[in-house]
């Protein structure tokens, strides 16, 4: 199992989620973030100066299979790309177990979100 963590743009999440579940991801955490960037530069927005060294993002937290690293990726990759400084980083971790607290099972049969069964079949 691998732990993808996805630092993007949030002007690209709809666009990333919509890819992610295009590829099967069925379920991901997400966050507001700040970061510190190189650029230390000011710039007019609406009359507003703001400084460009503290950038906002949005921190994406996925647990896949192992055989489900690439599609991911590659997903994330094609729809957060804007091709200018900024677009973000992708990491990929090992990770050694996942538990269920509800079950109490482990492995990465945790990983799978089971349908609920409808009534009378």
């Amino acid at each position: 199992m691998k732990k993808i963590e996805a630092i993007i743009r949030k002007t690209k999440f709809e666009e990333v989620k919509e890819a992610l579940l295009a590829a099967d991801i069925e379920w991901f955490t997400y966050m507001e973030v700040r970061g510190v960037g190189k650029a230390r530069q000011s710039r007019m927005y609406r009359g507003v100066m703001y400084g460009t060294d503290v950038i906002e993002r949005l921190r994406l937290t996925i647990i896949v299979r192992d055989q489900n690293v690439d599609k991911t990726v590659a997903a994330i990759i094609a729809s957060a790309r804007t091709g200018e400084v900024g677009d973000g980083r992708i990491f990929v971790i090992d990770v050694i177990d996942t538990y269920s607290i509800r079950t109490g099972e482990h492995g990465d049969s945790t990983l799978f979100v089971a349908k609920p069964e409808k009534a009378g079949k």
